[in-house]
């Protein structure tokens, strides 16, 4: 008998909680993650030049030791290196402008 007593008192005080549980409005949730994303953003641009950095010493390393080597596909090597590190660059500046940061 205590059981059920017990019982019907636990589930009474869920169902006291559940009432007064309120979610939170979904334009404000929208908002919140759209500073929040605006706010890391600048970080995330300093971070894809930084790996356009290295990107572009590695890629200088291997074309120069191809140029030294006397390989004839050194060109295409040099055209691949340049153009991963030019495309970080303009990735990063379309993102700027098509989001207005």
């Amino acid at each position: 008998m205590k059981t059920w007593k017990r019982k019907i008192e636990i589930l009474s005080a869920m169902l006291l909680v559940v009432i007064e549980a309120y979610p939170q409005d979904g334009i404000a949730g929208i908002q919140d993650a759209n500073q929040k994303v605006r706010s890391y953003f600048q970080s995330g641009t300093q971070l894809m030049y930084a790996v356009g950095a290295i990107v572009g010493l590695i890629g200088a390393i291997k074309v120069f030791n191809k140029w030294n080597a006397g390989d004839h596909d050194t060109g295409k090597v040099a055209a691949a290196w340049f153009g991963s590190c030019v495309f970080l660059v303009v990735v990063t500046t379309v993102i700027k402008a098509f989001f207005g940061i």
